[in-house]
């Protein structure tokens, strides 16, 4: 594999590789703030999670990394997030699936979770390019990735149908290897800040 199944570990957040044990624990973070019901994200229901958690490590078998996102304070799983569409060949791969209890919005974990996948790609993989996908409309995420200094590849205009059978408009973000330096940079200052 490409992307090694091993934990990243932070001072906030320590992302370790998922399993079916974490299905409860995400069962009731996802009830925190109950994200299944935006209509634009594609969050589980918690009797879904089963499910979701099963594909994700079919997923990783494939090369994929879905990893349980553990808040180091609490020690209680908070969310989830994943690296997919790996591409080993030519060295990309996808930030994705992310979702998190309410609880742990607006704080260090994102930040972090995110500082700690970019490291492990760019720092561990010598990656390429890093691609972030999310819909349109979802203004909250597209910022969350703007912030972290992604830049806007385009849109994929009809690009998938929705649960509700509406079309999705995916706009699609990268990170290139000559803009992580700065990006790294930059999500340090937002760590340090919180010191």
């Amino acid at each position: 594999m490409w992307i090694k199944n091993v934990p990243l570990e932070g001072r906030w957040v320590t992302l370790t590789p998922l399993a079916m044990g974490h299905s409860e624990a995400l069962k009731n973070a996802v009830q925190d703030g109950e994200s299944w019901r935006l209509w634009y994200a594609n969050v589980p229901k918690p009797e879904q999670m089963d499910d979701y958690v099963a594909d994700a490590i079919v997923g990783a078998e494939q090369g994929n990394v879905a990893y349980a996102v553990i808040n180091n304070q609490s020690q209680q799983i908070v969310g989830t997030t994943r690296y997919y569409q790996v591409d080993s060949d030519n060295r990309r791969a996808a930030i994705g699936y992310t979702w998190y209890a309410n609880s742990a919005r607006r704080t260090a974990i994102n930040t972090e979770a995110k500082l700690l996948l970019l490291e492990n790609l760019f720092g561990q993989c010598n990656a390429v390019a890093v691609e972030f996908r999310t819909h349109f409309l979802n203004h909250t995420s597209r910022g969350a990735i703007e912030r972290l200094g992604a830049k806007l590849d385009g849109i994929l205009r009809a690009h998938q149908i929705m649960r509700d059978g509406s079309l999705r408009d995916t706009a699609v973000y990268s990170i290139v290897a000559s803009e992580w330096p700065a990006v790294r940079n930059n999500l340090q200052y937002k760590l340090s800040s919180r010191m």
